[in-house]
């Protein structure tokens, strides 16, 4: 053997036509590699809250009944178990592709509830009033079954994980055996007060007649911010039964307030009246309607107490709250009405202190 053709390793390599390969990290990829990897990270973003969201779609459509029919949305079993599978399946999307941090389980779920309820909306399965009432309690119950769905994949494994989607099939299940269809009737009270530096003639004047509501006057009020409709008129007669006002909002709505107790300058109690044709279809939402199902306005009481020159008036309103969740629906309707009877009392004061000064 010719120990001149063997490879000397002192020696530098000789020069060769082809460059070495190079590592495997640094090595060219394929032409259009680079944007297929990049449209497959984009889907495994966007699968676990479009997989979510599709969950709560799917339930929403099946619950979809009238108020007060088996499958009405404002069923417990509904309201409470759908934003936990929501968050359920978001979480366990994501952590099929990779292990996600506490942080994403909690929060990842409320981008999948406001998907959701998008969709409803767009689908017209929902109306603005009740998605932006309800989001708050969908998001933190979506957070809790995306809490429990992190935990379940760090102890149980991808074997197990699967029974995520029996959560969905729950609120079918229930329902079918009657459970959460009960609906508790809750009267609530909410009183307000507020001085006004005019006379009780004065004060009493503009309490019974009221035209060219501007939408400035009361649109600070959180009612009316979610898309309940601004009041536009309220125009007051007496006859033999006692006094009748006239209320008119916007989208065409309409009623009447009746009263047999009252007295000039001093009180008046007010009942309301709906016809048929009050609220038009779509105005309102059907969940929120007064004098529906779930919610319904009693009375309101106005009170004029003479202090010196000044009057001060207070608004007492009797409501009633009909859900199987009142624990949160009773606090939100308590807040809402709270806000709009300091907005009103302040819409008073404003045109009686300007007819005063007139």
């Amino acid at each position: 053997m010719n120990e001149s053709n063997s490879p000397d390793p002192n020696r530098p390599h000789a020069a060769s036509s082809e460059p070495p390969p190079l590592p495997p990290h640094a090595q060219a990829e394929p032409a259009g590699s680079a944007p297929m990897r990049w449209l497959r990270r984009l889907l495994l973003t966007v699968l676990p809250f479009a997989g979510g969201a599709l969950i709560g779609l799917i339930l929403r459509t099946v619950f979809n009944g009238e108020p007060g029919s088996a499958w009405a949305p404002m069923l417990t079993v509904f309201i409470l178990i759908a934003p936990v599978a929501i968050g359920a399946v978001t979480v366990y999307l994501a952590e099929r592709e990779r292990a996600r941090r506490l942080r994403y389980h909690f929060f990842a779920p409320w981008l999948s509830v406001t998907l959701c309820m998008a969709g409803s909306m767009l689908f017209m399965l929902e109306g603005a009033i009740c998605v932006i009432l309800i989001w708050p309690l969908f998001a933190v119950l979506g957070s809790v079954g995306g809490m429990i769905m992190g935990s379940l994949c760090r102890w149980a494994g991808w074997s197990k994980t699967p029974t995520v989607y029996s959560v969905a099939v729950l609120p079918l299940v229930l329902t079918l055996l009657g459970v959460g269809h009960d609906e508790p009737r809750r009267i609530e009270r909410t009183e307000r007060s507020v001085l006004i530096h005019a006379a009780p003639e004065t004060v009493w004047r503009n309490l019974l007649d009221t035209d060219r509501i501007r939408a400035e006057e009361v649109d600070r009020a959180w009612m009316y911010r979610i898309g309940v409709p601004v009041p536009l008129a309220g125009l007051t007669h007496e006859d033999a039964a006692g006094l009748t006002r006239e209320v008119r909002m916007g989208k065409g709505i309409h009623f009447r307030q009746r009263s047999a107790d009252w007295r000039p300058g001093r009180y008046v109690q007010w009942q309301y009246q709906f016809a048929p044709d009050s609220i038009p279809a779509g105005a309102l939402d059907d969940h929120v309607e007064i004098g529906g199902r779930y919610f319904d306005l009693i009375g309101t009481r106005y009170t004029l107490t003479p202090r010196g020159g000044d009057t001060e008036l207070s608004i007492r309103m009797d409501y009633r709250v009909s859900t199987g969740f009142n624990w949160y629906a009773a606090p939100l309707a308590r807040w809402l009405i709270g806000d709009f009877s300091d907005t009103i009392l302040g819409f008073y004061r404003h045109r009686a202190e300007a007819g005063a000064a007139a």
